[in-house]
């Protein structure tokens, strides 16, 4: 009996091990060669093209990054280990980069590259005399592809496959191919530039607590002591015409739950409290709080009357004013007030820009990140001619926040208006 009873737990005990063995396998799952989620299932490829008609930014995705892109043609290469690399060609606007659209794009096929093409805004106009050589290639559809069309194509599955619409296209591929072409088409440009304090301006004050564009007196101390020294700020009237710093008043009502009708009065403004802990600033707390720090200097946005906003100033030394209109510039530059450009007037200049700006004695420029690939030429040309451009919509667009801007495109322009401090601004790395 004791024998019987000694072969039975004996069975249980190895019943159980057996058991725990097929729950819990651990020794098997040791010796698997480690992968990464992306060698164990196939990645997918989100394709979103707008054509000028929406007025939708398009993007794409790949391996849960997003990526919006630029007007004209935007190339998609895939590489190994679910990595890629991209380049937006103007072929709205450029010949030049027509040719070197056509030119890599030859490659990437002899080369039985895996990519994919998608057209933002508007991308035919300069194709047409490359229409039969595009033929050739196989691009039918973007040989005849008209203007303000949307436009995707991709050759995941060995096979070229194109689509237009006049509007915009989605479309999701699965990548369940093994991607072996390690070719660089588009290597990285690299700007070498000395790190300099003066190329980071807080955005709206810069962000506090996580909040951003309070305009606030918290939010200038709070970046002064961060190493910001210079400060955006958004400047509106009340409506008894009181100048303040606040983005806009429906932002501004947001912040402060104010109820009343907009905009307020002056009075009104001053009793509210952003997020009931942040003060607010009118002009006499904006030349008091600029008077305790004389080693800072205000960017202005939002007003285009210089004169009498320079003569409101504590020192016009320390002030730079953005302005909206070129009349706005001219009049600045007659009473010898700082002024930076702003994107639209700026791009409006007929003939040769840089030389107007030399004439108004113009030093900065601002402009939105998301123009500089597709203006790099005109980029260039304000930087070797002195003239420091500074980029906004930084955060904007997934990804784009200051440390990419810091990693791959000042040098290009000169800075950035920056929501956070990041450590990376003290020195180059």
């Amino acid at each position: 009996m004791k024998r019987c009873s000694s072969i039975l737990k004996s069975c249980k005990l190895v019943l159980l091990i057996t058991f725990l063995f097929i729950i819990y396998p651990i020794h098997a799952i040791e010796t698997t060669p480690t992968s990464s989620v992306a060698d164990l299932e196939d990645a997918t490829l989100e394709l979103n093209s707008h054509s000028f008609n929406t007025h939708e930014r398009s993007t794409f995705t790949y391996a849960q990054q997003t990526e919006a892109i630029e007007r004209g043609l935007t190339i998609v290469h895939l590489q190994p280990n679910t990595k890629f690399e991209f380049k937006t060609f103007d072929t709205y606007g450029s010949k030049e980069d027509v040719k070197a659209f056509i030119d890599v794009l030859s490659r990437m096929i002899n080369d039985k590259a895996v990519f994919a093409i998608l057209a933002h805004d508007s991308a035919a106009a300069q194709l047409t005399a490359y229409a039969k050589h595009l033929n050739t290639l196989g691009l039918i559809q973007l040989a005849n592809l008209k203007g303000r069309q949307a436009y995707i194509m991709h050759n995941m599955d060995g096979a070229i496959t194109e689509q237009i619409h006049d509007n915009y296209i989605t479309e999701t591929i699965t990548i369940d191919k093994t991607i072996d072409n390690k070719v660089i088409y588009f290597p990285r440009e690299v700007y070498e530039f000395e790190s300099s304090i003066d190329r980071y301006i807080a955005h709206a004050g810069g962000e506090i607590n996580g909040v951003k564009s309070t305009n606030s007196k918290h939010a200038l101390d709070e970046n002064y002591k961060k190493g910001f020294r210079n400060f955006e700020l958004d400047i509106i009237e009340t409506s008894d015409g009181k100048l303040v710093a606040a983005h806009d008043w429906n932002m501004w009502a947001r912040f402060t739950d104010y109820t009343g009708s907009l905009p307020p009065t002056h009075a009104q403004f001053m009793k509210q409290k952003i997020y009931g802990d942040y003060t607010t600033l009118d002009m006499d707390g904006i030349n008091t709080w600029f008077k305790n720090h004389p080693d800072a200097t205000l960017i202005t946005d939002k007003v285009n009357n210089p004169v009498a906003f320079a003569n409101a100033f504590v020192d016009k030394d320390r002030l730079v004013m953005e302005l909206f209109s070129v009349m706005a510039v001219e009049k600045a530059s007659e009473q010898g007030i700082h002024t930076m450009i702003s994107q639209e007037p700026l791009l409006a200049i007929k003939g040769d820009k840089v030389n107007f700006l030399k004439v108004n004695n113009v030093k900065y420029a601002a402009v939105s990140r998301r123009i500089i690939s597709s203006q790099k030429k005109l980029m260039l040309q304000l930087r070797d001619a002195g003239i420091k451009v500074y980029v906004f919509n930084v955060n904007f667009d997934i990804g784009k926040d200051e440390q990419y801007v810091y990693d791959n495109e000042l040098g290009l322009v000169y800075g950035m208006y920056a929501d956070k401090w990041i450590t990376a601004m003290q020195s180059k790395n």
